[in-house]
């Protein structure tokens, strides 16, 4: 931010235009004007003493307006440590954080014969959050398909088992299908996800009990259709 102090030195204090201008009026109503001079245009120029410490004591320059940016700063600061991280805002109700094994194989049971897009991120992975806004995007573009998030620090064991060995990386399932489609992916290449929605979104209904729970286990869920880690 601009109009922030820094009390170490003089020069290395910086003042807004608007703060300079109250800076200004304060001198003008609390210290006399020294006699006027005269420059070689001939015209008068008032000179103001200013009082300075050497202790770089800023607050004897202007107490208020210093108070007033201290305090505009720490709630500046209380109100950007209240925002969620990018990883924690999801688009709405059809976007779903995934916190253990069981809410994963639940969220599948449950979606039915809808298309579920499932993505393993990690909150230090800057891919995974280049392409996030995008995600949110395609998701309500598509209130339709269910969108799971799985941070992989919290779930290694899961997804090891389901073979994700880069970030981020996408699994597409639908009801009795079971996975359709796993790979992949950045911002650049973003699409692919749309091409494997044109794909697998289309409408049709499974007799079948959905794959995801019962027989079918973690170990089963990472199928032979998984393309090469390092395809994105």
């Amino acid at each position: 931010m601009a109009d922030v102090f820094q009390s170490t030195s003089f020069h290395s204090l910086r003042l807004s235009s608007s703060l300079l201008t109250s800076f200004s009026s304060t001198l003008n109503s609390l210290q006399p004007a020294l006699p006027p001079t005269r420059n070689n245009n001939n015209s008068v120029k008032k000179i103001y003493p200013l009082v300075y410490s050497s202790a770089g004591d800023a607050s004897r320059f202007a107490p208020t307006p210093r108070k007033q940016l201290l305090s505009f700063k720490v709630h500046a600061t209380i109100a950007e440590t209240d925002q969620p991280k990018w990883w924690e805002k999801n688009a709405g109700p059809n976007m779903i954080d995934i916190h253990s094994t069981q809410e994963f194989l639940s969220a599948l049971s449950q979606a039915g014969d809808r298309l579920v897009i499932v993505e393993f991120y990690g909150t230090w992975c800057a891919s995974c959050r280049a392409l996030f806004p995008k995600l949110c995007r395609t998701a309500e573009e598509h209130p339709e398909i269910l969108f799971l998030k799985v941070n992989f620090d919290e779930n290694k064991p899961m997804c090891k088992s389901l073979n994700v060995k880069v970030l981020p990386y996408f699994h597409f399932y639908r009801g009795a299908h079971g996975q359709l489609e796993s790979f992949s992916c950045s911002l650049a290449k973003f699409q692919k996800i749309k091409d494997a929605i044109a794909m697998h979104n289309t409408s049709q209904c499974s007799i079948s009990p959905p794959k995801g729970v019962g027989e079918l286990t973690l170990e089963s869920l990472s199928t032979p259709k998984d393309k090469p880690a390092g395809s994105a």
